[in-house]
Order: C-alpha cells, then structure tokens, then sequence
C-alpha cells in the first residue's frame, strides 16, 4: 500500500459525523488529549496495568485476538463494525456487505481488494461474522458480526476506558455500562478517529516494526506487562522474556520470523538481552517503553474524545480524529496501535 490515507479518511470523517460533535462543553470539556495523557505521571504504570488485561483477553479467545493480529487487520475490523452498528444505528440492517467493506477500506487506503476479500472470507470460516438471515435482497448478501466479536470488542472498550478513568479518576466505565448499546454509538466515532489519525497510521519505528508482525501487539503488550514497576525509570528495563522459542509457541507464531522481527529491534537499540541472546532476560529500551506510551496516549485520547461525543451531548467542538488531523497536530503532542 502507498501512504496511509488518513487525509482523505479525515474528509469522510466530516461528512459522517453527528451532530452532537459540534455542540459546545459545559463541565468535562474535550476530554484527555495525547500529550495531557503521555505527561500523567502514573502513565506507564496504568498501561502496564492495560497490557496484562489485553494479555488476558488474548488467552480467552486467542484464535479471535489473531484475526486482529496486525493493524491492518485491526482497522479493517474496525471499518466493518462501524458499517454494521451505523446502519443498526439507523434502524437499518445488512450494513455491512461485502461491496460496502471494500469500498471503505479503499477510501481509507488501509489494504488491498483482495485483502480485504481474504479477511471477510476469515471473519465468516471462523465464525466472528454471518450472513444476515431473512434479508430482503438475498443478491447483496449482508453480515453482521457474531456476538463473540461485539463481546470482544466491548471488552476492550471497557479496558481503555478503565485507563482513562485511572487517569483522571471519572467514571466512564459506570457510565459506558450502564448505557444499553452503548458500543453501538461509541464503536463508529472511535473507528472513525483511529482511521483518520496520522499516529494511529504512521506510527514510530519499533512500534511500526512490530504491527505488521502477526500478533505484534500481543508481542509489544507482552513485553511491556513484564516490566518491574521499580525497574521503569531505568535506561535498559528487564521484561518477563527470556525464552524466544517460549514466546513463539505461546504467540502460535513461526520461531524464525519472530527472532528475525526482534533482532531488527535489537538493531534499533529498542531491545536487547542481559545474557546470551534468546537464553536470558529480555530488555527493552526506555526510549522503546516511552514510544508505546505515546502510542497508547493517541489511541487513548481517541477514544476518550469519541466517548465525550456520545456521552457529554456537550463535549467538544471537535472528534478526536478532528484533533488529530494534520492541522492540529501540535495540540496532541506526541505520537501510536
């Protein structure tokens, strides 16, 4: 693929958006943004936090965190689930067909046709999609995911939102709960401001290195849930890592490609070992640890601008994608999957 086509997905962005996007705050204001959220001095200990419970959702359903293994995959998802919960949204069913993936996946210059051919014909062999039944026009033949995917997806809603709340110490997670459907409404505005996000598309270079490997972000949470609080501050912090071929079979991943993917790493000075490579403790730089901070931080500040929208039908003047465009960049601060 060329360039990440966040420019064009920015201008899609704005001629989907609600209305309540525009409406001025009144108490809660825009929201965390990146850099408010990349400065919080509690940062690294709560996405540590975040890491493990991903970790944890990984081992629930390992076969589903592995069709999102890549962020490829993981923004596709996100465009098919948002075809799906707006034309729910608007009373409408068989949002999501086939036609209408590839479509938005082009205009979001996220993958090719064929690859996003291949991951629908996933999404339905593994059952984490399925043809709508009794559609009125059998010709379109319209999915909807199933409801392993809408759970999964749920959960790690909640599980950012958890770190945000740690952050400033709100209540997402009572309210994003206790509102029915909720997923329905929030899952579409933060797709939208991941698509249309230059840090989300452009991400650092370890960061970058690791999302297109198969299960990458599993890799990048593994190692960061492994960090020693005590150890955080440090130049070079010791990780949970010690066996490569461990990891590899945990991860259902080719031993080779990832020793390849981690020595490219090493190479970058992003990781290291303390001993004999593969056979001892694992390192990783803080220049590393802080680059997934960032990472995270824009992710989070996306989210947290998506949930003002639905929530606070006051908050903001913009979406999280909005402050994330090339114009307003400085405001974020730093840069993420």
């Amino acid at each position: 693929m060329g360039r990440p086509g966040f420019l064009r997905a920015t201008a899609v962005f704005m001629s989907r958006r609600h209305a309540y996007l525009t409406a001025p705050s009144p108490v809660q204001g825009l929201g965390l943004t990146a850099g408010e959220i990349a400065a919080h001095p509690a940062l690294h200990r709560y996405i540590r936090q975040q890491a493990q419970l991903l970790l944890h959702a990984y081992e629930g359903n390992p076969r589903l965190s592995s069709v999102f293994a890549t962020q490829q995959r993981w923004l596709m998802g996100h465009i098919a689930l948002a075809l799906h919960f707006r034309a729910a949204a608007a009373g409408q069913s068989g949002g999501l067909t086939a036609a209408r993936f590839f479509d938005d996946v082009a205009t979001h210059e996220v993958a090719s046709r064929n690859t996003a051919d291949a991951f629908i014909k996933e999404m339905l062999q593994y059952g984490y999609a399925q043809p709508v039944m009794g559609a009125a026009d059998k010709r379109v033949r319209p999915l909807e995911p199933t409801q392993a995917s809408i759970d999964a997806v749920h959960g790690w809603m909640a599980i950012h939102l958890a770190t945000l709340d740690k952050l400033d110490g709100d209540c997402r997670v009572a309210t994003y709960l206790g509102a029915p459907d909720a997923i329905a409404d929030l899952q579409p505005l933060v797709a939208d401001g991941l698509l249309c996000s230059r840090r989300i598309r452009e991400p650092e270079r370890t960061f970058s290195l690791f999302t297109w490997l198969d299960n990458g972000g599993v890799v990048m949470e593994w190692l960061i849930s492994g960090i020693e609080e005590r150890e955080a501050g440090a130049a070079r912090v010791p990780t949970g890592v010690v066996s490569i071929a461990a990891l590899a079979d945990w991860l259902k991943l080719s031993r080779t490609h990832l020793a390849r993917k981690l020595r490219e790493a090493e190479e970058m000075g992003s990781i290291g070992w303390e001993g004999k490579r593969g056979r001892s403790v694992m390192w990783v730089s803080d220049g590393f640890r802080r680059e997934y901070a960032r990472a995270q931080a824009v992710k989070l500040a996306i989210i947290d601008e998506a949930f003002n929208a639905r929530f606070r039908s006051n908050a903001g003047q913009t979406a999280g994608a909005a402050k994330d465009s090339p114009k307003n960049s400085q405001r974020l601060g730093g840069p993420s999957n």
